[in-house]
């Protein structure tokens, strides 16, 4: 038989990265290795990641609650619950939570390179180095990601 994966509310793999918690649902082990997902929850007032680009995946993001602002290039784009972002390969972006509420997005990683950054992360931060947007490309570049200096 093939393997069903059934995550609940309070289950999957919770990862804090500061104000930003990402909750692992799908981290490839069933869709071999073709999809990952998380659940993205911004605290209000936080700034995501450097903008940058991405050179082996595509990258989708689902608000489910709260007002996300996508910044693509030099375009931000204004996005409440409802809207889907989807950033393929080469696409500079970031995201940020501006508003006075947490936001939260389902976030896909196609294929799934991309979960393994957040673990990577979490690693870094539990050996004491300090989350900073230096830090945040150096972990980037092990996944075929960079920033996008020209739009930082």
């Amino acid at each position: 038989m093939t393997r069903v994966s059934v995550v609940g509310p309070d289950d999957g793999e919770a990862i804090q990265l500061g104000p930003t918690r990402m909750r692992i649902l799908e981290d490839g082990t069933t869709t071999g290795h073709r999809l990952g997902i998380g659940e993205i929850t911004i605290a209000p007032h936080t700034e995501g990641p450097p903008q940058h680009r991405h050179a082996q995946h595509d990258e989708g993001f689902y608000v489910v609650s709260g007002t996300v602002h996508f910044t693509v290039g030099e375009t931000t784009h204004v996005a409440p619950a409802g809207t889907l972002a989807m950033i393929p390969p080469g696409a500079p972006h970031t995201f940020a939570n501006l508003g006075d509420t947490p936001a939260v997005m389902l976030n896909t990683f196609t294929p799934d390179l991309y979960v393994q950054y957040f673990r990577d992360l979490r690693d870094m931060i539990a050996a004491g180095q300090e989350l900073t947007p230096e830090s945040t490309v150096t972990v980037m570049s092990h996944y075929a990601t960079e920033p996008a200096t020209d739009y930082a």
